[in-house]
């Protein structure tokens, strides 16, 4: 795929390494032409100066042939306006922006632009781990009903199958991370030790799961 990446922070830095080192090629928009300065070797694509929003900009970027339009910078509006104007103007089938008030991210859905709002994930987030100290939280949904927790197999559960674990309505084994390598399990699978569990679970069921993963 081409990517154009409007804003050049830490955010676009690093979606833009992410995606080279997949083979795809990528080109960056940012403003302010002193953020390319310390970029050194970071990325292989182009680097452009100017606004995210002028058309002239993003076609210097590639815009017209895009695969996906990632709008990153540190501003709501300029990041809704450029996504609209990539989805709007050029046809990107692809376009995401990141806002950060949650109100304007829930306004920007309804214009079929996807939006990724850091505040409501990291509140979320952050109230997942006060609430659940003793697990690792990776997901919520709805308003905490439902997350995603990952734990380690205990010595317990070594041999046993997923679906002896699995309750439905309450909690199942997601995925599974073994030597490094994740895979969606099978009802037969066996558990192994080392295995990491990504347990999706209602925050009510959650005290009975801690206690089959021996982690009361």
């Amino acid at each position: 795929m081409h990517v154009v990446i409007g804003g050049y922070g830490r955010v676009g830095r690093y979606l833009a390494y992410m995606l080279e080192e997949r083979g795809h090629t990528v080109a960056v928009v940012d403003r302010d032409e002193n953020a390319f300065a310390s970029a050194g070797r970071d990325m292989r694509g182009r680097r452009i100066s100017g606004e995210v929003f002028d058309r002239t900009t993003l076609e210097k970027a590639g815009i017209a042939d895009a695969d996906a339009f990632a709008a990153v910078t540190s501003g709501d509006n300029s990041n809704i306006v450029s996504a609209r104007v990539a989805r709007e103007r050029y046809g990107v089938p692809c376009v995401v922006a990141r806002i950060y008030d949650p109100r304007r991210a829930r306004i920007y859905e309804r214009f079929g632009i996807p939006t990724i709002s850091s505040v409501n994930w990291s509140g979320a987030m952050l109230l997942a781990t006060i609430l659940e100290p003793d697990v690792k939280t990776t997901a919520t949904y709805g308003g905490g009903e439902v997350l995603t927790i990952t734990a380690d197999a205990s010595l317990t559960l070594t041999g046993k199958r997923v679906s002896n674990l699995d309750y439905p309505g309450k909690f199942h084994i997601s995925a599974i991370v073994r030597d490094g390598v994740a895979q969606l399990p099978e009802p037969r699978t066996e558990l192994a030790k080392g295995d990491r569990l990504s347990i999706t679970v209602t925050r009510e069921a959650l005290p009975e799961l801690k206690r089959l993963l021996d982690l009361d």
